[in-house]
This record gives C-alpha cells, structure tokens and sequence, in this order.
C-alpha cells in the first residue's frame, strides 16, 4: 500500500471552511488527502463560527439587550454561517430515524426536500434547549455567555471529525457523507480532540476550578451523545450522510450547552 501524502493543510483549512461554514471561501480540491486535512481542521471552522456567535451576542448586550435575546442571536449565527445545513441535516435525520422503515427508505425520505413531523419537533427542542442554556449562561455574565457559544461550537465541529475516523463507512456512494466518510485516522481524530478539551479547560480556567471541570465535562458529555447517535445512525442507515453529520454536529452543541448551564 502506497504511503498516505503530505497533509495538504492550506487546501484542508479551505475544505473546512468551504464545506462546514457559508463564509466566501473557495474549496480548491476534493480529493481524500484534502477531506483528511478539513475534518482535521473542522474544530477551527467551528472556533471561528463561535467567535461570531458569541460577538454578536456581547454586542447586544452592551447594547442594552436582555440575555435571551443575546442568547436568540448567538443560536442565530452558526445556523446563518452554515445557511442552515446542520439544522436541515438534524430534522432529515430524525425523520428518517422516527419513520421506523429500512435504511434504503429512510435515505430516501431524508434526501426529500420537505421536512416532517418528527424533523420539526426536534428541530423545535432542539434550539430552545440552546437557547435556554445561552440565555442562562449571558444572564450570569457576558464572559459566561461568550465562553459557551464558543465552546459548543467548536465541539459540535470536533463531533464531526470524530465521525469521519477510519472505519465509519457511507451510507451512500455520494454527497458529502461519502467525500469524509473514514478519511481521518483514529490517532489524528484523538489528538484533536485532547487539543479541543484543553482549550475549552483553558477557557473555563478563567472562571476557577469548578469551570475547567464542567467545560472538560460539557465537551465530552457533547461528543458522547453525538457517538451514541453516530452508532445508531450507522447501524440504522449503513452509514453516515451530510444529513447525518449535520445532526451529530447539533446534537453535540445542545448537549455541551446544557451541561454548561448546570451547576449556576
């Protein structure tokens, strides 16, 4: 077997940004070596998309705003960052795990345009449990607030190159799903993830003890239950989907968020 290349990480950082965010950048290649880098490089995509999230939301408040609104705004920005793609990949998920038929027909309803009632409910708890957890974090203090946008964005990226370890196959033989799907070593998906945890640990470190224990805590409770619903939706599918990333990515922000509104 041939020796891997050269990481390509110029054209991976382009991968992330062009494909996990709406932000004008240019994907120049779309070969495995570049899909490597990008999944690799996806907690970065996310770093950024929460940076704007949790600007937006400061910014309201100096502005004079109430914490649910900063909180509405700082949920508001990854969903416009990304033009939606996470949103409609949790509710095509759900709608095709709630619809209880074979993995052939639940690819299909998911690739339908409409979204049904199972996607819609979810949709519906699954950014008011994000708001709620954003409002309470903001409503103790602007730092506060930042930190978890920020965090739960960053791990809800982190899911996603989790996901395309080696080893977790496609469901289909398109799309982006299949583009990603097992192009990172293990041991690369690990050493990220050590990386994301101590500067999310960091992060909490401003706060005191107790915060570096619950951000550690919110990142790996985060990536738990995106691992659960990435072993379901393979077992369920054969695979995963863009849809299916979206939906793990999601997932992954609600709950970090939740355990960061813990504990006030």
């Amino acid at each position: 077997m041939a020796a891997p290349s050269a990481t390509p990480w110029p054209d991976g950082l382009r991968f992330a940004f062009g494909t996990l965010t709406a932000l004008p950048v240019g994907v120049t290649r779309w070969d495995r070596d570049a899909a490597r880098a990008g999944m690799l490089c996806a907690p970065a995509a996310g770093l950024v998309v929460g940076a704007g999230a949790a600007l937006l939301g400061v910014l309201l408040l100096a502005l004079g705003a109430g914490a649910l609104l900063a909180a509405v705004a700082s949920a508001a920005v990854p969903a416009v960052l990304t033009r939606g793609l996470h949103l409609d990949g949790l509710a095509d998920t759900a709608d095709g795990l709630g619809s209880g038929k074979p993995a052939e027909d639940a690819l299909r309803i998911m690739k339908q345009s409409d979204i049904g009632p199972f996607g819609v409910i979810t949709l519906v708890f699954v950014l008011l449990a994000q708001v709620a957890a954003l409002a309470q974090a903001y409503g103790d203090s602007w730092a506060r607030g930042a930190l978890a946008a920020v965090v739960s964005a960053t791990t809800a990226r982190l899911a996603l190159t989790l996901a395309a370890r080696a080893g977790v196959p496609a469901a289909r033989p398109e799309g982006l799903g299949a583009a990603v799907a097992g192009v990172v070593p293990v041991r690369g998906a690990v050493g990220v993830g050590v990386v994301v945890v101590a500067l999310a640990a960091a992060g909490g470190a401003f706060f005191g003890t107790y915060d570096v224990v619950r951000t550690t805590v919110a990142v790996v409770v985060g990536l738990g239950g995106a691992e659960l619903l990435l072993r379901h939706c393979t077992r369920r599918f054969g695979g995963v989907t863009g849809d299916v990333f979206g939906a793990l990515a999601e997932t992954a922000a609600a709950l970090s968020l939740l355990v960061l509104s813990l504990g006030h």
